[in-house]
């Protein structure tokens, strides 16, 4: 009996029982719900790829390739499906292109890690292996990189056809991407040649036409026409061009307050004094040879009234009136000149050069255009057509993704092969170091290797081929040494990828490995979801 009563106290102590099923549900259910996330997007991988279209709340409609853009206007409410959305966006941000890969292979691997899971692997131990074989597959893909010279615009037309032949408007890769090229080489600055800022490049859009009829502007595009109200030039040659961001207007009180004039002579002479304010302020512009005029939108007041119109067009100065406020910087660094916040700071230096600023009829709007700027900043304009809104807007999109791509290889100058021909080769490489490793280790590598097979299988399938049979021949080229054999979605068949010019910048892949490891073991570490009222 006291051996009973001694032992009782005892096992409380060591009791281990802890009860896991919650832990375990919540890490299902938020795989499960990620995977669910990664599949809705899998059908849009690659050339072949199938289009979403997606119905806002306001009744907008947009068709698009884009994974950023679909899991972006998804409605996701699971915690864990968010993180694959922000997975896509910080694909966008790093590289610009691979945002459909990035979810893809985040969903292969945790279904992965589902079965390593049920198999009792602690999920630890599935993240560290995660992130040492990242790491490996990271040199993997460096070893086979070609480098590529900035000089060399034929490999960068490639790489940015082949990031547009995904898209909607593939069939006009052969125009849209060596414009990207052009655009990003005239932005990029030859001290820091590593630095491209994408803001630089302003894309207008402008309905009529077709994606045909889109152009590159040395010199900056105003979706807006002149100011006609009095009859002013549409068309002026030798511009000297001042940006204001002051009012050409009769001043208000500071405070809202109605003045009650009753006398006839007090009213001409308030008349007379507006009209020899505006007057005054007109022969100052004039003064410095002024004879285009850019107005920032004002909030306060009218920026300008039709009696200031008037006069402009009298003096023969034309006028663009309404131009946005975060338009300024881009407009000041094109034309190399200052914006003037007051009438007496209105200075001849501080006034911009062009050979020719005119209003341009395009479809059923008009267009101003400003070229031949003298000691133009490193900033260039592109001018994209599309029959409507819905292919204007895909055109926008793709043509930055083009950019991004441009933007990847002038950072990183390295080139890899497409065609799901980079995954295969890390899945045979990743599966061969795991045989090496010793313990759990080895297991959660080969089955990350595995992970990996899902790029080829899935173009394979949005391409009408045979999954199974293309992926194993896949596999067999790649071990007989073949690093660049790839699925050619055109033939239907495996050839030599880089040979047939489906390139990528190496960033690209790199990115959407490292992410989607990242992101899966952020998934992995949470065992429970407390919600906060």
């Amino acid at each position: 009996m006291a051996l009973i009563a001694n032992s009782a106290p005892r096992s409380s102590k060591t009791e281990s029982y802890v009860d896991n099923k919650r832990k375990e549900d919540i890490r299902h259910a938020n795989i499960k719900s990620a995977c669910a996330v990664a599949d809705a997007v899998r059908t849009s991988l690659g050339p072949k790829g199938m289009d979403k279209m997606i119905s806002t709340a306001n009744g907008e409609v947009i068709i698009t390739n884009d994974g950023a853009t679909i899991l972006n206007k998804m409605e996701v409410l699971q915690p864990a499906a968010k993180m694959l959305v922000e997975l896509s966006k910080s694909q966008d941000a790093a590289a610009g292109d691979g945002t459909t890969t990035v979810v893809v292979i985040a969903g292969s691997l945790l279904k992965q890690c589902l079965t390593l899971l049920s198999s009792g692997i602690h999920p630890t131990v599935i993240s560290d292996s995660l992130h040492k074989a990242s790491i490996k597959a990271v040199d993997v893909l460096t070893a086979m990189a070609v480098p590529l010279e900035l000089t060399d615009r034929e490999s960068l037309v490639k790489s940015a056809s082949t990031s547009l032949n995904s898209k909607v408007v593939s069939q006009y890769s052969s125009l849209l991407a060596p414009l990207a090229v052009d655009a990003v080489l005239s932005v990029v600055d030859p001290e820091q040649p590593d630095l491209v800022d994408l803001r630089d490049i302003k894309i207008v859009k402008k309905l009529g036409g077709t994606v045909d009829d889109t152009e590159m502007v040395r010199g900056l595009v105003f979706d807006k026409k002149v100011s006609h109200a009095a009859g002013g030039p549409t068309r002026v040659e030798n511009a000297k061009i001042a940006v204001i961001q002051f009012q050409i207007s009769p001043p208000k009180t500071d405070i809202e307050q109605s003045i009650v004039v009753s006398d006839y002579a007090q009213m001409d002479r308030i008349l007379k004094e507006e009209r020899n304010y505006i007057l005054g302020m007109i022969k100052k512009i004039r003064a410095t040879g002024c004879n285009v005029l850019l107005i920032q939108k004002s909030i306060l007041r009218d920026a300008v009234t039709d009696l200031s119109l008037h006069y402009l067009a009298k003096a023969k100065i034309l006028v663009i009136k309404d131009v946005e406020r975060d338009e300024i910087e881009f407009i000041t660094k094109t034309l190399n000149c200052l914006p003037i916040a007051n009438i007496e700071h209105f200075k001849e230096e501080k006034l911009g050069y062009a050979d020719l600023v005119e209003e341009v009829s395009l479809g059923d709007g008009k267009i101003v255009k400003i070229t031949g700027i003298k000691d133009m900043g490193r900033n260039t304009c592109v001018l994209v057509r599309g029959s409507n809104m819905l292919v204007l807007d895909e055109a926008e999109r793709s043509l930055h993704d083009a950019l991004c791509v441009i933007r990847c290889l002038v950072n990183k100058q390295f080139l890899i092969a497409g065609g799901g021909a980079p995954e295969i080769e890390l899945s045979r490489q990743l599966g061969a170091w795991a045989k090496v490793l010793h313990g759990m280790e080895g297991y959660c590598v080969k089955a990350f290797a595995e992970a990996l097979e899902v790029i080829p299988y899935t173009l394979a399938e949005n391409a009408g081929l045979n999954p199974i049979t293309i992926v194993t021949e896949l596999r067999n080229r790649h071990a007989q040494g073949e690093i660049n054999a790839g699925i050619n979605v055109r033939k239907g068949q495996i050839t030599n990828i880089l040979e047939e010019n489906v390139v990528q910048p190496l960033l690209v892949s790199t990115s959407a490995i490292t992410l989607a490891a990242e992101c899966v073991r952020m998934l992995l570490k949470i065992d429970d979801i407390v919600t906060v009222r």
